[in-house]
């Protein structure tokens, strides 16, 4: 019997090339960039499964011809899939699935890395060291801000939400408070549930946003939510980069509206706006959140269930659309 033909759009952890090497007819883009729209309606007529990555931009445009398409499932590499248009490869009679549960905990450590890098000011501090400026110890040099006992807003209350609010209140005995659009039973730990996301940034001194992307979430973090914010506090975003609105954190920051940022993704990835590079009080990460190889091993083993499964004629564990 032939095996099923797959496509993977970038180089994964070895376990995980060797393993779909062994059960399908492979093929891997030994590149690092996403892939175009070309190159993707080229791999939906060649293969008859694709493993695409972060920034493999799957919207509707490249579904626009269904007689032409080959593939039969998209096994997305992450938990998020707002590259993908889940819809548009439906009605073309394509499958969507994705890696969730694999990304949860290294994802709310760099929550809780965030954090305290922008309250405690590491980076800066790092950056003055290295410059050879640090002139010592002064009792009012890098003055932060204190992050036991203080009031966490979640944004979100998934997964990750959960394990972030578990860490913040295990931790740093943190007061939780949080916005899901969705009842949640048990968050997990002692958190009280608002009704709005204003109501949520009121009263928070750290705001994590953990909301998945799409059209649902896009500016969800917009210059209205950011001007209810306190003065004093923080936002960390580690969802996807186009739920904040950019110019307007940049605005909000620059007014001293909201005290800093710490940032792991970013609405036009790689590209990240000067304004916020040129602020001390702002921490950008390189999009980090499951950058640790047992992480990435899991979610290509995920990935590669999935793709099995559907192969099988079983219903995918992660299908979802």
């Amino acid at each position: 019997m032939n095996r099923p033909k797959v496509f993977i759009s970038r180089q994964l952890p070895d376990s995980v090339m060797n393993r779909a090497d062994e059960k399908f007819d492979l093929t891997v883009r030994m590149r690092s960039d996403p892939m175009n729209s070309e190159d993707l309606r080229r791999c939906l007529e060649d293969y008859d499964g694709v493993v695409p990555t972060l920034g493999d931009a799957l919207q509707a445009d490249v579904f626009v011809d269904p007689a032409s398409i080959r593939c039969r499932i998209l096994a997305n590499f992450g938990a998020g899939y707002n590259h993908i248009d889940p819809e548009a490869a439906r009605r073309a009679g394509v499958a969507v699935t994705n890696t969730p549960g694999a990304v949860t905990e290294a994802t709310a450590d760099i929550a809780l890395a965030l954090i305290l890098m922008t309250a405690r000011r590491t980076a800066e501090g790092d950056r003055l060291v290295r410059r050879g400026e640090w002139t010592g110890w002064a009792p009012t040099a890098m003055l932060g801000a204190g992050v036991f006992g203080k009031t966490l807003g979640v944004i979100g209350m998934g997964r990750i939400g959960r394990a972030v609010a578990k860490r913040c209140h295990a931790g740093f005995d943190m007061k939780v408070v949080f916005f899901n659009r969705s009842k949640v039973p048990n968050p997990g730990v002692e958190a009280l549930q608002l009704e709005s996301a204003a109501e949520v940034v009121r009263l928070a001194d750290f705001v994590v946003v953990a909301v998945p992307g799409g059209p649902a979430t896009h500016h969800m973090i917009d210059a209205e939510l950011l001007s209810k914010m306190q003065p004093r506090g923080i936002l960390v975003n580690i969802s996807r980069g186009d739920v904040v609105d950019e110019g307007a954190l940049v605005e909000a920051l620059q007014r001293k509206e909201i005290a800093g940022a710490g940032l792991d993704v970013y609405e036009h990835e790689p590209a990240v706006p000067d304004e916020l590079v040129g602020m001390e009080n702002v921490v950008l990460l390189p999009h980090l959140g499951t950058s640790v190889l047992e992480v990435r091993e899991d979610m290509g083993m995920m990935a590669l269930d999935n793709l099995t499964a559907f192969f099988a004629g079983e219903t995918p564990p992660n299908l979802v659309n």
